[in-house]
């Protein structure tokens, strides 16, 4: 048996479907849900528009449908800029870097209302080039290339972050990736370097050569003094005794010889050797 669906029934089944879909559509639009590594800022359409002093954390969260919610994402964030500056005596020298970021978490009410989820764009950038531009201008391209290319970096990152501080938004690290300089600037400077290790090496084996020379000099003095004191101290009564003591020695060999009694006028005796 059919069963036929009249137009007084349509009603009610009209009437409930759209209540479901109108509830659906409104809790869609009273309902955020915030991502891991994201946070929320409210505006308050009629009760005093945007809460500067609260961050919404991640998961689900109920607002009014009148009510709107910015989410920012509040992980580190990398940006790399390649940017061309000069140095301190005006020459062109191409910088590549980049910056690890993200926003104070406390305070993402304060950035929306401030400046906008274009933070990047308007703060960030900027602010890099800015910094970039200062400290690259202080050096020279021997310095920049050779030297000093730690130093740059960590003033370029004291600076910016000084200026990202401000505006609420937390720098964690610059890191220069690479400097060019143009071809035959760098080919000076490698070639100046490279005579620079040259007299370095030079003046090394020079000041060695000098200290072996004192060394042998203080050697050759010291001999001399202990040959004098020597000298000094061997009187003629000495050096008779102790030719009788070697004459002795030589007496008790096993081997043949002739011991003469010499009458030279220092008496000591000569030896003839083997008489075989």
């Amino acid at each position: 048996m059919k069963t036929e669906i009249t137009p007084g029934r349509l009603v009610p089944i009209a009437i409930t479907a759209g209540s479901v879909l109108a509830l659906i559509i409104l809790i869609s639009s009273m309902s955020v849900t915030i991502d891991a590594g994201h946070a929320g800022v409210l505006f308050r359409l009629f009760t005093g528009g945007l809460e500067t002093e609260k961050t919404y954390g991640e998961g689900f969260h109920l607002i009014a449908p009148w009510n709107k919610m910015y989410i920012y994402e509040v992980r580190q964030q990398e940006i790399a800029e390649e940017m061309n500056v000069l140095s301190s005596n005006g020459l062109e020298i191409s910088v590549d870097f980049s910056a690890w970021y993200q926003p104070y978490y406390e305070q993402v009410g304060k950035l929306h209302g401030q400046i906008g989820v274009d933070y990047v764009r308007r703060v960030v950038v900027p602010a890099l080039r800015s910094a970039a531009r200062s400290v690259v201008g202080r050096y020279t391209p021997e310095q920049i290339y050779s030297t000093k290319r730690d130093a740059i970096q960590e003033e370029i990152f004291e600076e910016t972050k000084k200026l990202l501080d401000e505006k609420h938004v937390q720098l964690n690290q610059v890191l220069i990736r690479s400097i060019t300089l143009p071809p035959t600037i760098k080919t000076a400077i490698e070639s100046k370097l490279r005579q620079e290790q040259e007299s370095l090496e030079y003046e090394f084996k020079l000041e060695k050569a000098t200290k072996e020379a004192e060394r042998q000099r203080i050697d050759a003095e010291g001999k001399a003094k202990a040959n004098h004191i020597l000298n000094a101290s061997l009187t003629s009564n000495i050096l008779r005794e102790k030719g009788i003591e070697a004459t002795l020695r030589l007496a008790e060999s096993p081997n043949s010889k002739i011991v003469v009694i010499g009458n030279s006028g220092d008496g000591m005796p000569v030896i003839l050797g083997d008489l075989k």
